[in-house]
């Protein structure tokens, strides 16, 4: 699921370029979307969780969805882990997951 999230975030980025509207995030924010991906191991699902949530805030803001189904216990962790994020600032959302790729680089190490 966290590979398709930076597949979409990819097609965002680059419609935004097409458009000129590359200025929503900031290019902290983007570089680290792009040195999450070259990570030597993947991150724990807590971790996992963690970037989508802040992820999630800085691109769309509040969460906006209902919460999945019952069987959905992937998407209830996400949504969960979104919505828990309610009321941060975009700015705050993106340190946090500046932050967070920074310590996984330093942890994990880059491939």
């Amino acid at each position: 699921w966290y590979q398709r999230r930076v597949r979409e975030l990819q097609t965002f980025q680059h419609y935004f370029k097409q458009i000129n509207l590359s200025w929503t995030m900031s290019d902290a924010f983007n570089k680290a979307a792009e040195e999450v991906k070259g990570l030597k191991a993947s991150p724990t699902d807590d971790e996992k969780l963690a970037l989508y949530a802040n992820f999630k805030q800085v691109t769309v803001g509040d969460c906006n969805t209902s919460r999945p189904g019952m069987m959905d216990f992937a998407g209830k962790a996400k949504w969960d882990a979104w919505n828990s994020r309610k009321g941060v600032s975009k700015e705050d959302a993106e340190a946090a997951y500046i932050k967070l790729v920074e310590e996984l680089k330093a942890r994990i190490g880059m491939a």
